[in-house]
């Protein structure tokens, strides 16, 4: 089943990224099997990160939350709220973001 994470970065969430980016694409390259998609989200101008987004698929609510805290930006404390929701796959159109 998919799990969407919705996380809220801290406010020094830039002054942490460079120290802590590494081991987390380390740890994403690390769950491919069960990562759809992931990706940062940012102010509308694209300058300043505001928090991440990340869609998994795993069988239940404690993988998903297991996932979540292994992720060494969630570790470093990198994010002030996290929301976990269960989803349905409708439409699915990757060749849409091509070029984003």
């Amino acid at each position: 089943m998919l799990w969407a994470i919705s996380r809220v970065a801290v406010p020094n969430f830039a002054a942490l990224r460079e120290k802590y980016l590494q081991a987390h694409l380390d740890f994403l390259r690390s769950q491919k099997k069960i990562l759809v998609l992931s990706g940062g989200t940012t102010s509308d101008d694209g300058q300043e990160f505001t928090g991440s987004l990340l869609i998994i698929n795993v069988g239940s609510r404690a993988e998903a939350q297991a996932f979540e805290a292994g992720d060494p930006f969630a570790q470093a404390g990198m994010f002030r709220d996290v929301q976990i929701r269960r989803m349905r796959k409708g439409q699915w159109n990757p060749e849409a973001a091509d070029g984003a």
